[in-house]
C-alpha cells in the first residue's frame, strides 16, 4: 500500500478491519481476526500495513466531556481579514494550540474556519472568543453556535462498509455418495 492509499487500494477485508476497529479499537488481534475471517498473523500484518500506509492513524478514547467539567461545546465560525497563506497557517496553529479546541476545520464559503470548542461554561466561551480569537490581528469576525447535543457517526461511511465475513453464509457443495446412482 502507498502512503496515499486510495479507496481502490483497500480491499474488502481491509475495510472490514477498519470498520471493526472504528467501532471498538480495544479489540484484541485475535478477536479482530475472528470478526474479519483471517488468521491472527494475517490480520496483524494487515493492521501493520494500514498503519504504515497512513490509513489507520491511531486509536482514541471517547471521553464524556461532563466528567471533565466541560458543560458547553460550541462551533465558532471564523472569518479572516486576509486569505494569505501565512494568515491561514498562523490562525490554524494558534487555534490548535488552545486546550479548549477540539477540532479545527479550514472550510470554503463565507467563513474560513470552523472551530469546535469545549469549555466549562458561557464565561469560558466568552473569554475564549475575546482573548484567543478576536484579539488575533488576522481575525475579522466570529459567529458562534452552541451545541445542544453531539452524536458521532463512524468516520468510515456505512456505504463503504463491507459485510463482515463472520456474517456471510456459505453454500456447501454436495456430491453424490459413492455407490449410489442419481436418477431423476
Amino acid at each position: 500500500m502507498r502512503n496515499n492509499a486510495s479507496k481502490s487500494a483497500l480491499d474488502r477485508i481491509d475495510r472490514a478491519i477498519l470498520m471493526a476497529l472504528q467501532n471498538d479499537a480495544r479489540l484484541s488481534n485475535k478477536e479482530l481476526a475472528a470478526r474479519v475471517g483471517l488468521a491472527p498473523s494475517s490480520c496483524l500484518e494487515r493492521v501493520r500495513h494500514l498503519r504504515h500506509a497512513g490509513v489507520l492513524r491511531g486509536a482514541h478514547a471517547d471521553v464524556t466531556p461532563e466528567a471533565l467539567g466541560i458543560e458547553l461545546q460550541a462551533l465558532v465560525a471564523v472569518q479572516l481579514r486576509q486569505h494569505a497563506r501565512e494568515h491561514v497557517e498562523s490562525f490554524r496553529a494558534h487555534a490548535l494550540a488552545r486546550p479548549e479546541v477540539v477540532g479545527v476545520f479550514h472550510i470554503a464559503g463565507e467563513h474560513d474556519f470552523l472551530v469546535h470548542v469545549a469549555v466549562p461554561g458561557t464565561e469560558a466561551l466568552r473569554n475564549l472568543a475575546l482573548d484567543a480569537f478576536t484579539s488575533r490581528p488576522e481575525v475579522a469576525r466570529l459567529q458562534t453556535w452552541l451545541i445542544f447535543e453531539a452524536a458521532r457517526a463512524p468516520a468510515l461511511p456505512d456505504y463503504l462498509e463491507p459485510p463482515l465475513l463472520e456474517n456471510r453464509t456459505t453454500t456447501r457443495r454436495t456430491r453424490p455418495r459413492r455407490g449410489r446412482s442419481r436418477t431423476s
